[in-house]
């Protein structure tokens, strides 16, 4: 059987494959994709290249530069323009006629040069470095171009890597991929290569499908690609966004409706003057005609189009200095008559970084300043500062979820101007924490190297580690509370070691659920001696009466900036809805957190009931209360921005992903952030906030 779609296939048609190719064995895969394991040869590659075409997305054929030019004199209030110039030559007023016509060429050159600098900025923002991918082709791993990617090729994955087509996985070790800027959802996504039967649920969804523009969070895997450039899941938004038609702008509107009214009632006025001339005066019908030319140009406001540039281009240069770059002069009136805001959650108002917040040991609760992947922040217990090393159950419990990790915490250099992270951001939290209390990585591993791993699997929940020390060997475990004190009988309590008793378990898995109330994850953390006989690979040996440590609780932190920015947005009267690929219960304690919905109640609409809801339906509902939308893909976000703006709404959206482009488009103002936003999110959007600040636009 083969699933090799043909060169003509369609997103669409490649989804319809996808429960074929997902079902089948990982051994399968590379006859029904049409390759093997030592991947394609060089010829066969280069028929491929040939048919399939390069694996890029085509951009929606830009107009010429003249084109844009052209625009500004043609635009409903410079017709007017030329149409009072030619009035006034026929009527003997030159001087008049340069007058206006300097007018029109001014504007013109004006605007199309503001638009000229913004268009290049835009284009300096994309990445300059060509995107690369390592394959097995002629049986040896090779590097090369993105674009060349074609069906067949075997991907080889490993942490930090791009995925730069749809493919199958065949082979992983604990494989993770970073699916945000797809989906938005902010925690890694395990993926399998086993194979998955599920014939109801989304191509996204796939656990064996690893998808172009996402990333490898950890772990390491091979893959056989199967759709590339307009095939794929990313190209099939880039698509959607390139179908949806840019409205026309508040400003455009009202300036096309005041220039009717102006050429309606100047006509009107000229006509009743030139009838009253001639039918009450000896004036001659050529006279009566070119005094009525004379009323019809008075009546136009020649210095508004200039005035109404000018204006916009402060309003420009203003955006600027608070890094907003615009690309389009009316944005800017846009911007100021917007009254709802439909927001991303991840990266928009949240950092994407996780950060522990709260840590729990039996001696108390212990509070952790600082945000992001810094590794800067005090320790608070009871208000009290907590000197770096200096609580031994607080060291413990670090050193030991640290070591049980495989992120690596990277400072910053010229290409990341801030800390940032390789691997797994849960796991990045941990490390961070650790690095905070003054327990350095390095120090760590030197001291405790590691002989062995057992990894995360999501039966059990849980991951651990063997450890040297010095002639010693521990086991050290974390993983979802309720699974490792399942595994536990003991717990440390003030340097010993006591029975774990239901009275811990259950003050424990208290503490867990209030965590969890907040939208907090949590992890248990445990750890045992183990003697030197006990086999690596024995997993229900080696984690069974583990000895409880304790808890860490991480969150993904609001950008610092966004409560006060949201807080202006309500004094203004501005509504702010967020819409978010991420889980109901995280976007609804992140929306209370930054103060988009107060203490009452708030509906979330998850994608899978949007669906059941008619248009008139969705309507009552954004009308009927605060409202939140969660777990929803880019045609959700896009409808609900269209419902907006059936209601007679302003509507602004931000974003970054490229899963947020289509409804940036549809939105009177789309606004994607200059750092982590995609090209297609860029692209889409009519204003580029290059600091990524969300205060920027309020």
């Amino acid at each position: 059987m083969t699933v090799l779609v043909p060169q003509e296939a369609t997103a669409e048609a490649v989804e319809e494959r996808a429960p074929e190719l997902a079902a089948l064995p990982p051994d399968e895969v590379y006859a029904a994709l049409g390759t093997s394991p030592e991947g394609l040869t060089s010829a066969e590659a280069r028929a491929r290249l040939e048919r399939y075409g390069p694996n890029v997305i085509q951009e929606a054929k830009k107009r010429p530069l003249i084109y844009s030019l052209l625009s500004n004199f043609t635009n409903v209030m410079a017709l007017l323009l030329w149409a009072a110039a030619a009035l006034a030559l026929i009527g003997g007023l030159p001087q008049l006629a340069i007058a206006i016509l300097a007018v029109i060429i001014i504007n013109a050159a004006f605007s199309f040069w503001q638009e000229y600098k913004a268009e290049k900025a835009v284009e300096a923002l994309r990445k300059l470095l060509p995107s690369f991918a390592r394959v097995i082709r002629d049986g040896q791993e090779q590097r090369i171009p993105a674009e060349e990617l074609v069906p067949g090729d075997v991907l080889v994955l490993a942490e930090g890597d791009s995925i730069s087509a749809d493919a199958r996985v065949v082979q992983e070790f604990e494989l993770r991929s970073d699916n945000s800027t797809l989906t938005g959802e902010s925690l890694p996504v395990r993926r399998t290569a086993e194979p998955s039967l599920q014939a109801d649920i989304g191509y996204a969804d796939r656990p064996n499908f690893v998808f172009s523009g996402t990333s490898v969070a950890t772990g390491t895997g091979r893959a056989v690609v199967f759709a590339t450039g307009a095939r794929s899941a990313f190209g099939r938004i880039a698509q959607l966004t390139q179908t949806v038609e840019a409205a026309p702008s508040p400003l455009q509107v009202e300036v096309g409706r005041a220039t009717r009214v102006i050429s309606i009632a100047a006509v009107a006025v000229g006509a009743v003057f030139f009838l009253a001339a001639i039918t009450f005066t000896s004036t001659a019908l050529v006279e009566g005609f070119i005094f009525a030319i004379g009323i019809v140009v008075a009546f136009v406001p020649e210095g508004m189009l200039p005035l109404v540039t000018l204006s916009l281009a402060v309003g420009v240069q203003r955006m600027a200095q608070r890094h907003a770059l615009i690309k389009k002069l009316s944005a800017v009136e846009t911007l100021g008559s917007t009254t709802v805001i439909c927001t991303d959650k991840t990266g928009t108002l949240t950092q994407n970084e996780m950060t522990v917040r709260e840590i729990w040991l039996p001696e108390g609760e212990v509070h952790v300043m600082g945000t992001g992947y810094e590794p800067r922040g005090e320790f608070r217990r009871d208000g009290q500062r907590l000197e770096p090393g200096a609580d031994p159950a607080l060291v413990q419990l670090l050193s030991a979820a640290a070591l049980c990790s495989n992120a690596r915490l990277l400072p910053p250099d010229e290409r990341q101007p801030r800390w940032s992270v390789l691997g797994d951001p849960t796991e990045a939290a941990l490390i961070v924490a650790a690095e905070k209390y003054g327990l350095h990585m390095g120090d760590l591993i030197a001291a405790q190297p590691r002989i062995c791993e057992i990894p995360f699997e999501s039966a059990r929940k849980r991951m651990s580690t063997i450890n040297q020390i010095g002639a010693q060997r521990v086991s050290y475990v974390k993983g979802a509370p309720s699974e490792v004190l399942k595994v536990s009988s003991r717990i440390q309590l003030g340097g010993r070691v006591e029975p774990l008793t239901d009275e811990w378990r259950s003050r424990a898995m208290a503490q867990n659920d209030e965590y969890a109330r907040h939208a907090l994850r949590v992890l248990g953390v445990a750890y045992r001696p183990v003697e030197e006989t006990e086999a690596c690979g024995d997993q229900e040996q080696l984690e069974r009466d583990l000895i409880f440590l304790g808890l860490e609780a991480m969150y993904d932190p609001p950008r610092p900036e966004v409560a006060a920015a949201v807080e202006t947005a309500h004094q203004a009267h501005i509504r702010i809805v967020m819409i978010t690929g991420d889980y109901g219960l995280t976007a609804e304690a992140i929306a209370r957190r930054v103060g988009i919905i107060g203490e009452g109640e708030v509906r979330v609409i998850t994608g899978g009931e949007l669906a059941h809801l008619s248009d008139e339906q969705l309507q009552q509902a954004l009308q009927a209360g605060d409202v939140i939308f969660a777990r929803v893909n880019p045609e959700d976000k896009l409808r609900v921005v269209s419902a907006f703006k059936d209601l007679g709404e302003i509507v602004a959206v931000t974003g970054d992903g490229v899963n947020d482009a289509p409804a940036l488009k549809r939105a009177d103002i789309g606004i994607a952030m200059g750092i982590t936003g995609t090209d297609v999110a860029k692209e889409a959007a009519v204003m580029i906030l290059t600091d990524d600040n969300f205060a920027s636009i309020i």
